[in-house]
């Protein structure tokens, strides 16, 4: 019984979290992204907030903690570099999940051919991924500060 109320429970926030998402505008043009969906969308707009914060897309790739650190040091210039991770963790899954989606499930011909370019290159599958998301949150910026729904040609 237990479990039966905390399933009733969670249904009860879904359906919270949809019916207050649904008042939000930005978040019918988010989904004009294939591979972005409900829950994606309303994950993506709570932990951005207000997009007027950040003037430059950059400083959302930061946000979200994508962004490639730099180790240098005199002459030392490092060959790895991985992602910050100094932002938010949600925001950088709900990135990551759409990105997924987007190369699998959808019709994202722009995001495929982005990720196959990459992979051509030799980067590793999750740096691949990384770039896509990476590429994600700059269309995300450009819609949100728009106002306009995105095209895929």
């Amino acid at each position: 019984t237990l479990i039966l109320q905390y399933q009733e429970h969670l249904t009860e926030l879904e359906q919270n979290i949809d019916a207050l998402a649904e008042e939000i505008e930005e978040y019918e043009l988010i989904q004009s992204i294939p591979g972005i969906g409900h829950k994606i969308a309303a994950t993506i707009l709570s932990e951005i907030g207000e997009v007027d914060r950040f003037d430059h897309p950059k400083k959302l790739v930061a946000f979200a903690g994508i962004d490639p650190s730099v180790f240098a040091s005199g002459k030392f210039t490092a060959t790895r570099n991985r992602i910050t991770k100094r932002g938010s963790r949600q925001l950088r899954y709900a990135l990551v999940m759409a990105v997924q989606c987007g190369l699998i499930r959808s019709r994202n011909t722009r995001l495929k051919e982005f990720y196959e370019r990459k992979r051509s290159e030799g980067k590793p599958y999750k740096v691949a991924l990384v770039a896509c998301a990476n590429k994600l949150v700059h269309w995300l910026h450009a819609i949100l500060k728009s106002k306009k729904a995105f095209r895929l040609a």
